[in-house]
């Protein structure tokens, strides 16, 4: 149905010749329609982050290229679907979690690692930084058809649960609902819970009063506004990854424009990336005051107690970290 749905907006958005005021001499006057998909909800950081990437694209090509932004999940439901669109070149671009793209990058599971980063502004080094950008680089030299184009901010992930979780104990059985990703699965084996996948953002909040799922873990706005603080009404402060989103785009789409066209977008692309950050602190501050207002007990878990959540993901560091030991020992040391 999605797919019908994508064909549909293809035909209805052919490209129709214009008279672009101010286009180089040479330069196409054709108007080129282009689809970007996202999962969160209107007025959500990194929707707002896509729409302004459409007006810069749009502004800075003097109205040649629209990009049109199908917010909360309207084309694609969970992001590897989008991802899937991208690769065969049924949609433009997507805005994902870092997560799902590992599985054509490894090297991104470095950056995701649990307990990594001391605090957002260590994240933000790394990101901009040499190995950020060449893991960002490496994605459309990885094969998968996909072309990183920024990261966006996506805070801290916390788990949150239909019961309280105070201790590693309290983690003992819980079905946590994760990204697909393999290493966040062995994330939360190793601290005794149950991974499941397949679940997309916009179906926690009915899986969990389903009884299928008895938690999830992810940020504050989205734990906001998703309103899975309703069903899910413990919050446990572990920070245990911070996950990165991307803007990616289909390199089949790509290859059609022209290399200024593709450059243009690019640059605008990255320009988005301190527009989101803005609009996330902004966010996560408010979210976390409605959710707490609403009555959502927040627990911050003693140094002991993190202690042994940290303790525990020895594993993943030597599993995902293999051939990765400088990077994982430059993120700790070097910035």
């Amino acid at each position: 149905m999605r797919k019908l749905i994508v064909m549909l907006l293809a035909i209805m958005m052919v490209a129709v010749p214009v008279f672009a005021g101010g286009a180089s001499e040479g330069g196409s006057s054709e108007t080129i329609n282009l689809v970007l998909s996202e999962v969160h909800a209107e007025g959500y950081p990194t929707t707002l982050a896509d729409y302004e990437f459409a007006r810069l694209v749009n502004e800075r090509s003097n109205g040649r290229i629209n990009i049109q932004v199908y917010s909360g999940g309207t084309l694609y439901g969970e992001e590897t679907g989008s991802i899937e669109a991208l690769q065969i070149g049924d949609l433009a671009f997507a805005r994902v979690s870092a997560s799902p793209v590992a599985s054509y990058v490894p090297a991104l599971n470095v950056i995701q690692l649990p307990y990594l980063y001391r605090d957002a502004d260590h994240m933000w080094a790394v990101l901009n930084g040499e190995i950020g950008q060449q893991m960002l680089a490496d994605i459309q030299t990885s094969g998968s058809g996909l072309v990183g184009l920024a990261y966006y901010d996506a805070g801290a992930r916390n788990f949150y649960t239909v019961k309280p979780v105070r201790s590693l104990e309290d983690m003992k059985g819980l079905k946590i609902r994760l990204q697909n990703n393999a290493m966040m699965v062995e994330m939360a084996e190793l601290l005794g819970a149950n991974g499941v996948t397949g679940i997309g953002p916009n179906d926690v909040y009915s899986a969990i009063q389903q009884g299928t799922i008895d938690g999830a873990e992810n940020n504050w706005p989205t734990y906001e506004s998703m309103g899975d603080y309703e069903a899910a009404p413990y919050f446990t402060l572990d920070a245990h990854t911070r996950v990165p989103e991307i803007l990616l785009a289909s390199e089949a789409i790509m290859n059609t424009l022209s290399e200024e066209d593709q450059q243009l977008i690019k640059e605008c692309a990255k320009e988005t990336q301190e527009y989101e950050i803005e609009q996330w602190n902004l966010r996560e501050k408010s979210a976390e005051e409605k959710v707490t207002a609403a009555g959502v007990e927040v627990i911050e878990l003693s140094a002991e107690e993190l202690a042994k959540f940290q303790e525990r993901m020895a594993p993943l560091y030597t599993k995902y970290g293999a051939g990765y030991e400088d990077i994982i020992a430059s993120i700790q040391n070097d910035y």
